[in-house]
Formats: structure tokens, sequence, C-alpha cells
């Protein structure tokens, strides 16, 4: 499992119903399930990924994620789980808004285009960065919709979310220093939301 999936895990708890969209292979919501007690559904697009699901027994359901989201019910989840796949979605707003709808608490990472290395690459290189966090060429990325850590607070604060926890974390999945406590948009490659309505 990535190491930052460990930072999600513990965000999400024990006992929860849990909705994981984007759930890659699988592997956090099989810890889940094994290690925490939690019962779920992953909604996985990419087939490959939905097969390693399958072969893992983690319930899965194959498709875009902002296609099922609202075939759920309200409530239906009691934490839904975005790792990593907000910066690939069509409408980022609409997501969190389903993602609540169905589950009162929302645990969300992303990558943080304001990092440093970002910046200094555009500036000195003059090109769109590839870094650890962001492995793409700007002609292939599946993400479409880059956000620093301020621009996710503000679509949070929009969306009437509390932030009740953010863990900031670098490109390998660690927590960072604290010195990135006090200026994350700069110092945190990526961070980790634990948010409710």
């Amino acid at each position: 499992m990535r190491p930052d999936l460990d930072i999600v895990a513990d965000l999400v708890g024990r006992d929860q119903r849990v909705l994981d969209l984007g759930c890659g292979n699988g592997s956090l919501l099989e810890n889940l399930i094994t290690e925490r007690n939690c019962s779920g559904l992953g909604v996985e697009r990419e087939i490959d990924d939905f097969h390693a699901c399958i072969g893992r027994g983690v319930p899965v359901t194959q498709g875009d994620l902002e296609e099922e989201l609202p075939r759920f019910g309200e409530g239906d989840f009691d934490v839904a789980v975005l790792s990593l796949t907000l910066q690939a979605v069509r409408r980022p707003d609409r997501v969190l808004s389903e993602m609540k709808r169905v589950a009162p608490r929302l645990v969300v990472s992303l990558p943080n285009f304001a990092h440093w290395k970002l910046r200094s690459a555009l500036v000195f290189r003059g090109r769109m960065p590839v870094t650890d966090a962001l492995p793409y060429q700007w002609y292939d990325t599946p993400n479409i919709h880059l956000c620093t850590i301020r621009d996710f607070e503000a679509l949070a604060r929009d969306q009437d979310l509390k932030i009740d926890r953010r863990v900031l974390i670098d490109a390998s999945g660690r927590r960072t220093p604290g010195i990135a406590n006090r200026i994350p948009n700069l110092l945190a490659e990526r961070a980790v939301y634990s948010l409710t309505a």
C-alpha cells in the first residue's frame, strides 16, 4: 500500500462504511476491511485496476466515479474517500458536493501544484513540471484540474465543508517536517484532508 494511504486509513478510522472513489487496485479498501473492520465499496474506471480489486476480494464497481456517484443514496456511507484523484475529475466541485451527499465525512488527498519544485520548474525551465507527485507530461496527463492547497481549501469553504484535519506530506507519502505547516502552499507536495459537511 502507498505510504500516504496509511494516513488516509488513519483518517477513515475503524468500523466505518466506506466509499472509495478511484480506488485503484483496491489496496486501501482491502486494508480498511481486513485491518480496521470497515465495510465498503470501491469505484474504479480503469479495467486492470478493477480486475486487481476483484482479485483482492474487494467489493468494487467499474465505471467513471462522476457517473457512479449520483447512483448512491443520501447517507449510504459513513466516509467517502478520494485519494489523489480530485485533479483528474471533470468537475471537482460537483464531486465534492456528491461526496458530502452520500457520506457525512470526506477524506481527500491531492497534489499541491504550488510546491516550490513545480514553481521553479516553470520559472527556470519554462516547461510544465514532471515530478514524483505529478509524473506525467503535459500532453498525456490524466490531471485536468491541478490546484494548490489554498485553492482546495477555498473550494472546501465554498462547499460548506469543515476541515477537521490536514496532513501535509511529501511526494513519497510521508509527513512533512514541521516547517511545512507554516507555509504549506510552498513546502508540501501533497495534502490529505478530513472534512465534514
